[in-house]
């Protein structure tokens, strides 16, 4: 160890000192990071204070709560645990865990997914943890691809770690199966747990792995719990979910809580455990817990399965279970003013809609508040809201619902587009002065992001008297307002309470199309089983959205991998971004429509492309880094100076000859796209960041007859909803040329000669041009503006 140890240890110590008691700061992190760059080497040398040995958690959703639960049960068990608790998880908090601690028996430790490369070869761990891994901050990890290489990375690093994983989760599996044919692994155990029966949940609209890694075939499911989790089968190479070494079986789950029985052996190979008689499996604990969400269950199976590795039984299990309340903003409660209140963290799409579902089990009318940063932690890029199905919550019927964070703008655009009114909040304190207002019964549940939780639990714990101040928070910059541009956004609820007028007047034009009186606007979306990167589905439903609102009938119809459509048939097409994989195989489908396309294009078609089908389009693009044929239809094409992981990354604002006012939304591409001379690009990049097509042009995109191409996420037409109305305007000229009325192609829709047409259709083009209520979307885009334009 010598000098260097000793050294850190010091300055950890010191620094530590100085933080609690004059700063009155945590020192979760800084003392270990401080101990980093005396010794890089502290973690090796702190870890001979284990005397048992150490776990590593890691994973994208339930890491902290697994950590601190495996602890919880270690020490109910008689053991003593150093545990990096608040989820400081990079190698610098697991370097102040050991610093501050005594000599213990185990280490349990949560990991970031993309730090475990660093913490591992230090550490040693005897086993790493794997919970799920699902898209999280796209911006700052890249595809999940890359979080995959990491982890096996991690793995190899320490031969003898075993590799504990959820075999539910095609990514965790795929990692197992790399880690086993790296050199050294080959006598390492990886042990495989899931749940066995299907929990008969309701799907959500998007999932993070639908096709195989191993020969990208898309998977086959006997059943899916929620996400990509469930019982998966390649039909083409025979990739499937593993034998389940530990299952949960027989699981209820309903408002009230949870109980599962853990039992080992008799996976889907037919494995059994020593002992086993009769084919049967091993019984090894039941566990129950008053936890709501199906992702609880999986948390409590993972620790479960830990703990009886480590040699825990039941009893220190479900003590544990029964006494677990961690304060630390993850499911936690509060009474405040006799009602009910319920706090959670979610950061992606997966994380949300498990957190809607719980909202969605309660008896009565909830009120429901969002709070959304978009920090470094969080990742600058929030596209990933329009990925989360928000219209289940207005199923739910809330009796109200609050927006507040940095990017509250952002989320009452898209609970607007779910037909929820939201208001927005500037902060906490609001947020509980706007709930005193309800009656006591009305339940609450508040969901934050990462930076804007600790500024939120801090206002309820001062609320209901507990722990933590606001003072203390607004000191941090943690979760407060921000800023003026959000304290002047009044307007929003007013805005969408007029556009739900709207809306109800639009269900009877549905009714109508139902009769076959009115042709409805077809909107085709191609390949969302494929192209579903960064919320560009979102796109779609803004389209629909603005046709409904104004009464006129409209049919989306996706198009999935393997289908067919008669483009002649449709109105405005829709293409979004994808990882490569799922790139590859949406190509192909397009190749084989290529013709049609180009006839679509070339007719004045309205189509809108973003990021890889926008490349997808030109002569040339790149897939998995080579160069390949592309469809041709726009002279253009796209190179990679680097690898995937030189991207350009940032928020981005235009100005387009399609809308007066700036054109914003998030860029996130490896590629670099030049268009030939004289092609027309979407607009000119105006804000202090962003590049577009390339860092030379600093223009984005094409335009071309009735296409556009973008790498704009956002989704781009969510705050840009003039673009929206160009599309849907070209969309109209289409439809009455196509169903056969006034308003053909060329015409001026909207104009005297639509107004006076006597045709179904006519009236259509007549109607999508009405004006609607915009004030949400304006207030978003000049949020943004005022950030980035300089």
């Amino acid at each position: 160890m010598g000098l260097s140890y000793t050294a850190a240890r010091a300055i950890s110590a010191v620094s530590t000192w100085g933080l609690k008691n004059v700063f009155r700061r945590p020192a979760a992190n800084f003392p270990g990071k401080i101990a980093l760059y005396v010794d890089p080497a502290v973690i090796g040398h702190a870890k001979a204070k284990l005397r048992r040995g150490s776990v590593a958690v890691v994973g994208t959703n339930g890491k902290t709560t697994v950590t601190n639960l495996l602890a919880d049960v270690l020490e109910q068990a008689g053991g003593s645990v150093v545990c990096n608790r608040t989820g400081a998880n990079l190698d610098s908090g697991v370097a102040t865990a050991l610093l501050h601690a005594d000599a213990a028996d185990w280490g349990v430790f949560e990991s970031d997914e993309l730090w475990l490369a660093k913490i591992l070869p230090q550490l040693k761990a005897d086993y790493v943890l794997l919970l799920n891994l699902f898209r999280d901050q796209l911006d700052r990890c890249g595809e999940i691809d890359r979080i995959q290489d990491s982890i096996v990375r991690a793995l190899a690093s320490s031969p003898k770690t075993v590799l504990v994983y959820n075999a539910d989760d095609p990514l965790c599996a795929t990692i197992a199966a790399r880690a086993s044919e790296q050199p050294g692994r080959a006598d390492t155990p990886s042990i495989a747990f899931g749940v066995r029966e299907p929990m008969g949940l309701a799907q959500n609209t998007v999932t993070d792995a639908t096709m195989c890694q191993t020969c990208s075939t898309m998977f086959q499911y006997a059943f899916r719990q929620y996400g990509q989790l469930g019982e998966y089968h390649c039909p083409n190479c025979g990739f499937a979910r593993p034998a389940l070494d530990f299952a949960a079986e027989g699981v209820q789950l309903d408002a009230k809580g949870l109980a599962f029985d853990i039992v080992r052996g008799g996976g889907v190979a037919g494995r059994l455990a020593e002992g086993a008689e009769g084919g049967e499996a091993v019984p090894v604990m039941a566990l129950h817990g008053a936890f709501n969400g199906a992702y609880m269950v999986y948390n409590l199976l993972a620790t479960g399965v830990m703990a009886s590795l480590l040699g825990c039984g039941q009893a220190s299990v479900q003590r544990a279970v029964d006494a677990f309340d961690p304060r630390n903003g993850r499911l936690q409660a509060y009474e405040i003013g006799g009602r009910k209140v319920l706090l959670n963290l979610a950061k992606n799409p997966t994380g949300f809609n498990q957190n809607l579902k719980i909202v969605a089990q309660d008896e009565g009318r909830p009120a429901v508040a969002f709070f959304i940063n978009d920090k470094e932690a969080d990742g600058h890029d929030v596209s990933w809201l329009w990925d989360i199905d928000f219209e289940e919550l207005a199923h739910n019927r809330p009796v109200a619902v609050y927006a507040g964070g940095i990017r509250g703008a952002d989320m009452a655009v898209r609970l607007k587009y779910a037909d929820i009114t939201a208001d927005r909040v500037a902060s906490p304190q609001e947020l509980l002065s706007q709930l005193d207002k309800l009656p006591r019964d009305v339940n609450a549940y508040v969901i934050a992001n990462y930076t804007s939780l600790p500024g939120v639990k801090a206002a309820l714990d001062a609320a209901a008297g507990g722990a933590g101040s606001t003072a203390d928070a607004a000191e941090r910059g943690e979760g407060s307002a921000a800023g003026a541009a959000e304290r002047d956004a009044g307007s929003t609820a007013d805005a969408a309470a007029r556009t739900a007028g709207a809306a109800s007047d639009a269900s009877s034009a549905a009714d109508v199309a139902a009769d076959g009186s009115v042709a409805p606007v077809v909107i085709a979306h191609l390949f969302p089983d494929l192209l579903n990167l960064y919320g560009d589905g979102g796109n779609v439903r803004v389209l629909e959205q603005r046709l409904r609102w104004r009464g006129v009938p409209v049919e989306v119809r996706r198009v999935n991998h393997g289908d067919s459509i008669d483009l002649a048939g449709v109105d405005v097409v829709m293409m979004g971004g994808s990882p490569d994989r799922e790139q590859r195989l949406a190509s192909a489908d397009l190749l084989e429509m290529a013709d049609d396309l180009r006839e679509y294009v070339e007719s004045g078609g309205p189509l809108l492309a973003i990021c890889g089908s926008y490349q997808m389009l030109g002569r040339q693009w790149l897939l998995d880094g080579e160069e390949v044929a592309g469809l041709g239809i726009i002279p253009m094409t796209t190179g990679r100076p680097g690898t995937s992981a030189d991207r350009l990354t940032s928020n981005i604002v235009l100005r387009s000859p399609l809308a007066s006012e700036p054109v914003v939304g998030y860029e996130n591409h490896a590629g670099r796209t030049y268009l030939d001379d004289g092609v027309q690009a979407f607009g000119e990049v105006v804000s202090s960041e962003g590049c577009g097509n390339n860092e030379q042009s600093k223009q984005d995109g094409v335009l071309y007859k009735g296409l556009i191409g973008t790498y704009l996420h956002g989704p781009l037409l969510a705050k840009n909803p003039q673009v929206a109305d160009e599309l849907l305007r070209r969309a109209l000229e289409r439809h009455a040329a196509r169903v056969g009325g006034a308003g053909a192609a060329g015409a001026d829709v909207g104009g005297p000669a639509a107004a006076g047409a006597g045709s179904a259709a006519g009236a259509a083009a007549a109607a999508v041009l009405a004006p609607l209520d915009d004030a949400a979307e304006r207030q978003a885009n000049a949020e943004l503006c005022q950030r980035f334009v300089r």
